[in-house]
Parts: structure tokens; C-alpha cells; sequence
């Protein structure tokens, strides 16, 4: 039982692990939201955080059951067993990625980035989008560090008893 009470923390740093990931790439895209001309004289592509879970963690495997678990009786409760988990406790990796989509063509003949129609290419970046992203990361890292205080006050009440 200790290990999945101190596991609970290394599963939620890496939660709060990526969620640090995401609101530093939104950082990053509001930051260059009207850069046209960055390296190789393209506009700012958006960045986005990709995250996977590892397939065969403990993690993972105990979500698709309990998802798929069908119940004859909806008294019963669900199975409750302990998992052997790894040494590393990883259950998930992330990288960030470009967003491939095109960029805005906004029409300024004067801007100096100006192709010959007088089109500039802005990034791929809405302002609205990167706001959702950011109240999300931020919602989701409280989430963890919520359960990062529960599992704390739990190993505390335990060393009570």
C-alpha cells in the first residue's frame, strides 16, 4: 500500500510536469502571435504538447478495465487489486510539436513582410484558442496538485494512527 500512496505523487508530478509543458507553449504562442518572420523568413508556427500514455503501465491498464468493467448487480463494487508498478513510475510521455496548419493570409500591402499581393502570412495562431488552452492547463495542474495535497495529508494521518 506505501508504494501506491508515493506513487500517487510521481503520477501527479508528471501530471503537473505536463501541464507546465502546455502552458509554456502557450507562453510561447501569445508571445509570437504577430511574429511574420522567424526563422528561415517563415511566420511563428504554433506549438501544441502532444501527451501519450505508455502502453502496458499500471495506470493505463486499470483504466481500460475499470472502463470496460461490466457488473452484474449495480451494488457490487469494482475490483480493487494492487498493481505491480515499475521502479520509474512513468505513465506518460509528451513532447511538443508544430501545428502544421497554414497561416493566416491578412491583406496589408504596407506591412514589410508583404508578399507581392500585398498578403502578409501571420502565424496560425487564435488568441481565443491559446486562452482556452491556458485555463485548461491551469485547471488540470491544480487538479494534481489537489491530489498531491490529499496524498500528503494521507501519509501524515497514516503516521497518526
Amino acid at each position: 500500500m506505501p508504494e501506491n500512496l508515493f506513487s500517487s505523487f510521481d503520477i501527479s508530478g508528471q501530471g503537473m510536469s505536463l501541464q507546465r509543458m502546455r502552458l509554456s507553449a502557450v507562453a510561447k504562442n501569445i508571445a509570437n502571435a504577430n511574429t511574420t518572420n522567424g526563422p528561415g523568413g517563415l511566420p511563428y508556427r504554433r506549438e501544441v504538447v502532444i501527451a501519450r500514455a505508455i502502453p502496458g503501465s499500471p495506470f493505463g491498464d486499470e483504466l481500460v478495465e475499470q472502463v470496460s468493467l461490466t457488473r452484474t448487480s449495480g451494488s457490487h463494487s469494482s475490483n480493487a487489486r494492487t498493481a505491480e508498478y515499475p521502479p520509474d513510475n512513468k505513465v506518460l510521455q509528451a513532447i511538443t510539436a508544430k501545428d502544421n496548419t497554414p497561416p493566416r493570409l491578412v491583406y496589408d500591402p504596407s506591412h514589410p513582410d508583404a508578399d507581392e499581393n500585398g498578403y502578409v502570412h501571420m502565424p496560425n495562431i487564435n488568441i481565443v484558442t491559446e486562452m482556452v488552452e491556458m485555463i485548461s492547463a491551469q485547471r488540470a495542474f491544480s487538479a494534481n496538485a489537489s491530489v498531491v495535497e490529499s496524498a500528503k495529508n494521507m501519509a501524515r494521518d497514516s503516521l497518526d494512527i
